[in-house]
């Protein structure tokens, strides 16, 4: 895979959008960036991110705050799990780590909800740590530059080998960048790739990229679907408490009242609400 290195940085150089996350380097804000963008549109998490970093911009403030005012400015975000381990993570930073997030692998992994992804994304674009970041879209260019698909460590590896030591933050963006806007999983515009020349597939014959370990996969559908009507209780609790016979109209199931009721005791369960005469609410 020699020959890509180069024209990525300079490719990179011009092309990265300016997102606010990429003007800054501390851990903190890097880690709620990662967390945030986790399956959700970078344009939706711009201004949610800039709110919440203003309202938490340490770790010791957001593990301060009750997890129901954490969760209230989450809101539009969905997946409210990310937010609850994220706030789980500041207290385990403020208790354990001296409320710092830790700099090294091992301490970011133990991090509750913090993944192998999330924990190199924060060392590489905090600390400028030379490991490859390997999101959907940067085992997209790997796997098609290479001309192979490979398992989440075949693919770390190639990732990790490519990165200049004294680049890393530039070289991760880059290719994040590239994997986003020119080789997309569909209509992938070949014609403006700067490695184009380098690249083992070019568009042509079965994509590597759908076999990849990373290759993404169609979520259900969304309209009358449980996550749908959960984001909906959520997005209610969040404007106050819902009585348990609500459940159903809160969350557009009409008279599906048992439906209601497990959904409602599934989020109790998950600890993103809670139950309280009779009423659920935000914890």
């Amino acid at each position: 895979m020699e020959g890509l290195t180069g024209p990525i940085l300079a490719w990179g150089a011009d092309a990265l959008r300016p997102w606010p996350w990429r003007e800054v380097r501390d851990r903190w804000r890097i880690l709620v960036s990662e967390v945030m963008l986790q399956q959700t549109q970078a344009s939706r998490v711009a201004p949610k991110w800039r709110d919440f970093v203003a309202a938490y911009p340490t770790p010791a403030a957001c593990a301060a705050a009750p997890l129901g005012e954490v969760l209230r400015r989450w809101q539009g975000l969905g997946y409210p799990r990310r937010c609850r381990n994220l706030h789980a993570a500041a207290r385990e930073v403020v208790a354990h780590h001296g409320g710092e997030v830790p700099g090294t692998l091992a301490g970011l992994l133990a991090l509750p909800g913090v993944g192998p992804y999330t924990a190199r994304a924060v060392l590489a674009f905090a600390d400028g740590a030379p490991v490859g970041v390997v999101d959907v879209n940067v085992a997209r260019v790997l796997a098609r530059t290479s001309g192979m698909a490979g398992g989440a460590r075949a693919l770390q590896a190639r990732a990790d080998a490519l990165v200049p030591p004294d680049r890393a933050w530039e070289w991760n963006q880059a290719v994040m960048e590239l994997g986003a806007r020119v080789c997309t999983a569909r209509a992938p515009r070949c014609g403006e790739c700067p490695v184009a020349r380098a690249c083992a597939w070019r568009g042509r014959g079965p994509d590597p990229a759908r076999a990849s370990a990373h290759a993404s996969r169609p979520q259900g559908r969304w309209e009358g679907s449980d996550r749908q009507a959960r984001g909906r209780l959520m997005r209610a609790l969040a404007g106050g408490p819902v009585r348990a016979g609500d459940l159903a109209t809160a969350m557009g199931l009409g008279r599906a009242r048992v439906r209601a009721r497990r959904l409602a005791d599934a989020l109790v369960d998950e600890g993103l609400a809670r139950r309280a005469r009779g009423r659920y609410e935000l914890p």
